[in-house]
């Protein structure tokens, strides 16, 4: 790949769409602390029912992969979403005032569902490539806003009330996983890619990309 990521090269052949992602107003909102608090709460609600189905996809991963490593890998990350990161995330949403039958009884909306759905269907319709790729704006896009407001002297500390999530995407332990996520992407393509696949990723990774920002959309649509 000339010396580039796969995902420099998608992100490159997408930039519009991943800069309207990673700078959405919902996330300027997190970084002055002006995102109003009703958009938040629906954020998380759905992002909890997100997680479901982010555990479904790396179940998927298990079962598309075909080496050892990777099927532990899938498997590993269904045991964290599920039993790791499902709890946490109904803990937070205590804190702001998101009991767990809220989040259990609340419908997906419609752009939860959208992008979900893509990555199921990526993986099931193709390999363990196409998967990741579908999942790249989701496990890096996450780690790329966070340590961006975590080191940007203009992000608001005092009193934002969003500066936990900063520090949750910015964390060494989340910036870790994400890093891996992306080597792991390049050793696929190097094992089941050439150059005639990458305008089929790249499609994948535009429409994911796309599907993302709306998922902050949603939240700010859904502000008081």
């Amino acid at each position: 790949m000339n010396g580039q990521s796969l995902f420099s090269r998608l992100r490159e052949n997408a930039r519009d769409d991943w800069n309207a992602y990673v700078e959405h107003p919902f996330i300027q909102g997190l970084q002055d602390g002006s995102l109003p608090a009703s958009a938040f709460r629906h954020y998380l609600v759905q992002d909890y029912l997100f997680l479901i189905h982010f555990a479904r996809a790396h179940a998927l991963a298990g079962y598309k992969a075909e080496r050892l490593d990777d099927i532990r890998a899938a498997t590993e990350a269904v045991r964290v979403i599920t039993e790791i990161e499902m709890g946490l995330h109904i803990e937070y949403c205590k804190s702001w005032g998101l009991d767990e039958e809220k989040l259990l009884t609340t419908p997906e909306a419609p752009e939860n569902m959208a992008y979900t759905r893509f990555v199921l269907e990526c993986g099931h319709a193709g390999d363990l490539l196409d998967l990741h790729v579908a999942l790249l704006p989701c496990m890096w896009g996450y780690a790329e806003i966070g340590e961006r407001l975590a080191n940007d002297p203009a992000t608001k500390r005092g009193g934002n009330p969003y500066l936990p999530w900063i520090g949750m995407y910015s964390s060494a332990d989340y910036l870790k996983g994400a890093r891996a996520s992306l080597a792991m992407l390049d050793r696929l393509y190097d094992e089941r890619a050439g150059e005639g696949r990458m305008a089929s990723l790249v499609r994948t990774f535009r429409q994911a990309t796309r599907l993302e920002t709306r998922f902050w959309q949603m939240g700010l649509d859904a502000a008081d």
